[in-house]
């Protein structure tokens, strides 16, 4: 950072930490997504005249507060459901949230290093932020959570562009309207940016530039939004419908696992489920481990649930615990899986997750770091199923995704590709008590049902359920801790895949590549200056 006063130094920390509050608040419960049009523009400005070095400071302090405060359900999930002491509870956040906070500093550095002209921020900005999110899907085994774009899921129009780019597209969206409002601002302000000795105020064409580029996203981004809606919600309206009961059990987590209970679990899923036959649905789904056993291995409590659906005509899709004997060695393989029965009550299908939880599912690197212990209670360690299995019930072919892997936005294109044309959501989220967790997990679900432009419900033990359309619309959702069973007709939307479900890459592959080619032109121009015996900022 160049010479800076105290206050100057004081009020680049203030902006960074800005930027941290104003994204989370953009997750919240709050209904503050549009927090997010001006988070990264906060982070831009402390950014302004820093250094590489400094900016990655600045970049990981953004990162720390941001991911801390949105993550701070961790600590009661694993305080109570570890059960960790306060101690390590609050050291593996804040552990977690260091190593995310370090993409955010990845870009900071980025865009200090080679960005001089304030205006390329526009394009430079969105691309390695859409990089580092993509990168952040994958890298140790992935945890996309609180990726911009899925700030926006309740702005219909806005993110009907999912089709085309997923969430990811929608998060370039966000950043570059931040970078394009920053430079306007620099202009106004008559501040600069530089981090080399530059320092160049925007010029006004550049100013009115960056107004065009806003008026015309928002205008084309407006358009494709309401162009997009009209005819979904046409060839929703001609669909073959699928009636569908989502029941919420409500389970307390302290209790779900306690033999004591497991009569009335499955009474009272028995009983909610009874309730829906009203609407005569096709299909009822169960949340994730609905039935708290071993299902079709312990008889006595299979037999209990197996003679309560023959007294209903629909199919049931039931999550469970699962387990089988390997061959080879003998040993135990546990899943966690999803069950499908037809109305003559038959085994149909059945789904093993996919993409588990660390520490929740299994230990990485478990063979090598046997004294890791899983941070909370498990039945064992789960084995994953094969990804873009298809269960088929008669009026649709489901795509199931249990809990935590439905925010992982290939999964779900996957299953799409391979002929799913309603996507289901099971989950327990009981782990997450009252907190925004529940929120924060819904809302990731929405954008599954745009990308793929397929009817999604979801049906969680606490909440949250709910129906969207195909669409984006929550057509309707519960309440958190509520006891209850809701039911919709759903349009089962056939024939054309969209450019996401066949192309989920393509917009994180033009920015990887992207990065990689303004990074070179960077590096190439630093090399030319110091040849050319040019000032150098090495700070």
């Amino acid at each position: 950072m160049r010479q800076l006063n105290l206050f100057q130094h004081r009020a680049a920390v203030f902006y960074s930490v800005a930027a941290g509050v104003l994204l989370t608040c953009a997750f919240d419960n709050i209904g503050a997504g549009f927090a997010a049009w001006f988070a990264i523009g906060f982070l831009l400005l402390g950014l302004r005249d820093a250094g590489p070095k400094h900016a990655f400071y600045l970049g990981l302090l953004a990162g720390f507060v941001h991911y801390s405060t949105l993550l701070y359900w961790l600590v009661p999930t694993m305080r109570v459901f570890g059960p960790l002491p306060l101690g390590l509870a609050v050291g593996a956040l804040l552990l977690l949230s260091f190593y995310l906070a370090l993409y955010v500093s990845v870009f900071s550095v980025a865009l200090t290093a080679a960005v001089r002209r304030p205006l390329f921020l526009v394009l430079a900005a969105p691309v390695f932020w859409v990089a580092l999110e993509y990168t952040k899907t994958f890298l140790f085994t992935g945890f996309p959570w609180g990726l911009v774009g899925y700030s926006q899921y309740s702005y219909l129009h806005l993110i009907q562009s999912a089709d085309l780019f997923g969430v990811y597209g929608v998060s370039f969206f966000v950043v570059a309207i931040n970078s394009a409002m920053f430079v306007i601002g620099l202009h106004v302000r008559k501040i600069s940016w530089g981090t080399d000795g530059s320092n160049r105020v925007p010029a006004r064409w550049e100013a009115m530039l960056c107004a065009g580029i806003i008026v015309f996203a928002f205008l084309g981004n407006g358009w494709y939004g309401s162009s997009r809606i009209a005819d979904v919600d046409v060839r929703a309206s001609a669909s073959d419908k699928i009636g569908v009961s989502v029941v919420q059990g409500n389970i307390e987590q302290a209790i779900k696992w306690d033999d004591a209970f497991i009569s009335k679990t499955i009474e009272r899923y028995i009983r909610l489920s009874g309730e829906t036959m009203a609407f005569s649905p096709d299909l009822v789904v169960w949340p994730e481990t609905a039935m708290p056993f071993y299902f079709l291995q312990e008889k006595e409590y299979t037999d209990r649930v197996l003679e309560g659906l023959e007294r209903m005509d629909a199919w049931f899709l039931i999550g469970s615990p699962a387990y089988e004997l390997e061959d080879e060695t003998g040993d135990f393989i546990f899943y966690n899986t999803a069950y499908l029965f037809d109305p003559e009550v038959r085994l149909s299908g059945a789904y093993d997750k996919v993409h588990l939880v660390p520490f929740g599912e299994y230990v990485p690197l478990g063979n090598w770091l046997p004294f890791i212990g899983r941070m909370v209670h498990s039945i064992g360690d789960f084995r994953p199923g094969e990804p873009g299995t298809i269960l088929s019930a008669n009026k649709a072919d489901l795509g199931v995704q249990i809990c935590y892997e439905i925010i992982f936005p290939r999964y779900s294109a996957r299953m799409v590709e391979n002929g799913g044309n309603l996507i289901v959501n099971i989950t327990n989220d009981a782990w997450f008590g009252e907190t925004a967790g529940p929120v924060q997990h819904f809302s990731m679900t929405v954008f599954r049902a745009v990308e793929n432009r397929k009817s999604l419900v979801r049906s969680a033990n606490t909440g949250i359920s709910a129906f969207v359309d195909p669409a984006g619309r929550i057509l309707e959702q519960t309440r958190l801790n509520e006891t209850t069973a809701i039911y919709r007709d759903m349009p089962v939307m056939a024939g054309d895949q969209t450019l996401y479900t066949n192309y989920p890459d393509i917009l994180p592959a033009f920015c990887i590549l992207m990065s990689f080619l303004i990074a070179a032109a960077a590096g190439i121009r630093r090399k030319r200056n110091k040849r050319g015996g040019q000032h150098h900022d090495s700070r």
